[in-house]
């Protein structure tokens, strides 16, 4: 996905890092760009706040069962997939 507008860090690449980013697992500097990027980019802004969305209805309706590495990757992995379907 692409707003068409240019940014210091693309989009792709800030769609591709969201659950990490909203898991608090990315670096101080990752963070910031994330942060700008999504200050100036609203089609990012909304696909974030969408996926803030789903992260809080799992945490609610799962409790704190942990989830599996591997169901963890399964799951990203499809995300990129129809992210990748949705960008053809």
């Amino acid at each position: 996905m692409s707003c068409g507008n240019p940014h210091d860090t693309d989009c792709r690449e800030v769609l591709d890092k969201v659950y990490a980013y909203l898991d608090g697992e990315l670096g101080e500097g990752d963070c910031v760009d994330i942060r700008v990027h999504l200050d100036e980019c609203d089609p990012c802004l909304q696909e974030y706040d969408l996926d803030k969305v789903v992260k809080q209805l799992v945490a609610k309706h799962c409790g704190c069962d942990p989830v599996p590495s591997d169901l963890r990757s399964k799951v990203l992995d499809r995300i990129q997939q129809v992210r990748a379907e949705l960008s053809d």
